[in-house]
């Protein structure tokens, strides 16, 4: 991928650092893989607000992505890389031997007309999809399950990837994009190389206005409010605010989050990078 700065024509697009969409072959999707997709705007059932700052945002339909990778032995031709609304990296379209199509999120350096396939005997291209037990260590690998058979779940936004450290017995030892080390069953499968749109955090938006064509509305800082709308608020001044919490006053750092008590947490090996020296 490559962005382009525009020229600052308009103000909003004097710090606009945009997607050149140079790896994109189409602009058109494949209809009998595209779903309805219904906003609720942060609402509940009862029409009541239960989460801040979204809402508005163009209209998007679904493309149905194959997570799971399960259609063994069979070749599958890439026919188009295209840009997802609802996802940060590419998606490509496959079509197998047989006619059928599916969706899958595009790795990088994948180009039209290459061939993948998954299952056992598949060779550790770019692409293909392979039992983590198959795949020879050191590897680059992307779109992990963490239990077999339902779906790829691990490393599936923009640029990212994990490595395939070590196995042992059941396990294999996978390193996330996190830092975190962790222990995944042999069983699951795990697609070969990094995930398309490596520079998607390079983008600037430019304008408040594009923000809210992707469905994000403002955001008022805690500070900003009054003691009754937010534990930061108040003060004489511009106060600092005190200890970062959120709004119902769950602390924003320091406090731990994860809940020691489930059942993947005894799989980890070492916690994820942190930013305390």
């Amino acid at each position: 991928m490559a962005v382009k700065k525009y020229s600052p024509v308009t103000p909003g697009t004097r710090f606009r650092v945009g997607n050149a969409f140079t790896e994109i072959t189409t602009s058109k999707p494949e209809k009998s893989l595209l779903k309805p997709l219904k906003k609720s705007g942060g609402r509940n059932n009862s029409g009541k607000m239960t989460v801040r700052q979204r809402g508005g945002g163009h209209k998007r339909r679904y493309r149905v992505i194959d997570f799971k990778r399960n259609k063994d032995g069979i070749n599958a031709t890439v026919k188009t890389i295209e840009y997802d609304p609802n996802r940060s990296a590419f998606i490509a379209l496959l079509e197998y031997a047989d006619g059928e199509k599916r969706y899958i999120v595009a790795p990088d350096k994948l180009k039209v007309g290459d061939t993948v396939v998954s299952g056992e005997g598949a060779a550790p291209n770019v692409g293909n999809t392979l039992f983590l037990r198959n795949i020879p260590l050191g590897s680059t690998i992307h779109a992990i399950e963490m239990q077999p058979g339902k779906g790829a779940v691990l490393a599936r936004s923009a640029g990212t990837y994990c490595t395939l450290m070590n196995r042992e017995e059941r396990y294999a030892i996978v390193k996330l994009p996190s830092g975190e080390v962790r222990r995944i069953l042999v069983t699951c499968r795990a697609t070969i190389g990094t995930t398309s749109n490596p520079d998607h955090s390079l983008q600037v938006l430019g304008k408040a206005g594009r923000k809210r064509w992707l469905g994000k509305r403002p955001r008022v800082r805690g500070v900003a409010m009054n003691p009754v709308d937010h534990p930061m608020g108040g003060g004489e001044g511009k106060a600092s605010g005190g200890h970062p919490r959120s709004r119902t006053g769950i602390m924003a750092k320091g406090q731990k989050t994860r809940n020691p008590k489930k059942h993947s947490s005894k799989l980890i090996i070492s916690k994820r990078k942190s930013s305390k020296k």
